[in-house]
């Protein structure tokens, strides 16, 4: 992300923020940081504006959604111009990690969208079946606050207000103060696209900007970023009995079994600890060899690593925010002054920019920093174990649950090792890819957040399930209803016995 500097105040007194490339240390640019008061403004144009947008028919709504991809293609090289000068990610990763999913979560969710909020008839079982039937609605909640971080600045603030708005939502988006362009970009291209101002509104800040939209009269947070201060938004928002999604930080796992093909483990085991400079929720941050293979594994990351390429124009970038910079080098220290052994790279080089070296370390183990705390930084931590059941015991030992990955030629081993891990997702022979997967419901475990993004729920996430009863014969009243009397309390005798005491019944009730 951009290296942030407090400039000189505006004249109107509000705060400004400075912003200078990782990659180059050059200005990028600049916010001017919004006020509480605008922040509160800002929410209640977007609740004035909401129902008008709910009103709108969910196809209607879709379709305006929808142009937005067009917009994107158009302004493609405009939103990665913006996201290269604020992070300084290479131009593939800039396309991979930011444009291709962004272009598909927008087709997709748009395309779900009037199948997936259409109202819903629900079959009832057993005695109320005959009685009643049942329709669910699914409402907007109202104004959702979305606050999105640094590290994919644009495809993590799309996605999210995408699925609101199509939901019926009014949306006020908060995108990270050190890459703040970049997830503006997300406002821009729905604006452009149709979405109405007032109905998606655009504010710039730090935590102060972020804590007052969470305290702000919203109906729904979705937050992604760190674990303190997910937590402290959880608080907030029960305080408020207002409902959250989490996705918070991880310290993803990735098992190498003995009957793994170990080229594209290597491969991925680089890849997965490398891409986006480390600095991935869903990248791969422990790594766990069987003991039988772990040699050949560790030969052939090693050479992979030393081939890759850092710095302005390398296959790695820097890191995007100084802050990152000091906790790798911490993690990397620690783990050497506590007997690892630094393999390839190890260290920062600051010459230029905000880089650190494509790192290897092995003879790892979790009293250290880099297999217990989140890392987020180019840097394959490497373990050897017994045996997969000792991998699994290994990655289950982490505070963090985001996802993990098991590499085996064997789908079914696969499976069962997943069955045992206490993770939010786990990935076949691959990792990373799960967030691109919108079918997979997405969100994290223990420390690793709370709720869900993505899967069959996605848009009805933001959604009130409101359920409505309908009556089928319109009688006068219940048998229950006042007054009742023996005949009452025989029928509900005479019921109980014929739909819960004969066992065939029962089961053709359930």
């Amino acid at each position: 992300m951009a290296i942030v500097q407090a400039l000189s105040p505006a004249p109107d007194g509000r705060r400004r923020l400075g912003l200078a490339s990782p990659a180059t240390r050059e200005a990028v640019g600049e916010i001017t940081v919004s006020t509480p008061d605008e922040v509160t403004a800002a929410i209640a144009r977007a609740r004035a504006a909401q129902p008008a947008w709910a009103a709108r028919p969910v196809k209607e709504r879709a379709a305006v959604v929808a142009r937005a991809l067009d917009v994107l293609l158009a302004r493609k090289d405009e939103i990665c111009a913006t996201v290269r000068g604020e992070t300084g990610k290479p131009q593939a990763e800039a396309l991979a990690v930011e444009i291709v999913p962004s272009c598909d979560f927008i087709n997709h969710w748009s395309g779900r969208a009037a199948r997936d909020l259409a109202d819903e008839r629900v079959g009832l079982h057993g005695y109320m079946k005959p009685l009643k039937k049942l329709y669910l609605q699914y409402q907007p909640l109202g104004v959702v606050g979305v606050i999105t971080p640094w590290n994919g600045p644009f495809v993590l603030s799309l996605n999210p207000v995408v699925q609101a708005l199509l939901a019926g939502n009014a949306v006020v988006l908060k995108p990270s103060e050190v890459a703040p362009h970049s997830g503006g970009w997300a406002a821009k291209v729905l604006w452009e696209a149709g979405v109405p101002s007032d109905v998606l509104q655009l504010v710039h800040g730090d935590g102060e900007t972020g804590a007052a939209l969470v305290d702000g009269d919203v109906d729904k947070i979705s937050f992604t970023g760190s674990v303190g201060t997910g937590k402290k938004i959880a608080a907030a928002c029960a305080g408020r009995l207002v409902p959250c999604s989490l996705e918070l930080g991880g310290k993803d796992a990735m098992i190498v079994c003995a009957d793994a093909d170990l080229e594209r483990a290597a491969n991925g085991a680089v890849f997965l600890s490398m891409f986006n400079s480390g600095q991935v929720c869903v990248g791969t941050e422990r790594i766990y060899v069987v003991d039988s293979v772990a040699d050949e594994f560790i030969a052939l990351v090693k050479e992979k690593a030393a081939a890759v390429t850092y710095g302005a124009d390398g296959e790695v970038g820097p890191l995007f925010w100084e802050r990152q910079l000091d906790i790798v080098s911490r993690h990397v220290a620690d783990a050497r002054a506590k007997g690892a052994t630094i393999v390839v790279g190890g260290s920062p080089d600051t010459e230029k920019g905000l880089f650190f070296q494509p790192t290897v370390v092995t003879d790892v183990t979790h009293d250290m920093d880099l297999m217990s705390e989140e890392t987020f930084g180019p840097v394959a931590a490497i373990m050897r174990v017994a045996d997969e059941h000792e991998a699994v015991r290994l990655a289950n030992d982490s505070r963090y649950g985001l996802s993990g990955s098991v590499f085996s030629r064997d789908p079914k081993k696969v499976m069962r090792i997943a069955r045992q891990l206490k993770t939010g997702s786990v990935v076949h022979n691959d990792a990373s890819v799960i967030y691109g997967a919108a079918e997979a419901p997405f969100g994290g475990r223990k420390d690793s957040g709370l709720g869900q993004v993505n899967g069959r729920d996605a848009l009805r996430g933001y959604t009130h399930p409101l359920p409505i009863l309908i009556d089928r014969w319109g009688q006068e009243k219940e048998n229950i209803w006042y007054p009742a009397g023996d005949k009452t309390v025989k029928t509900l005798e005479s019921t109980i016995t014929f739909v819960f005491g004969n066992r065939l019944v029962r089961r053709f009730m359930r």
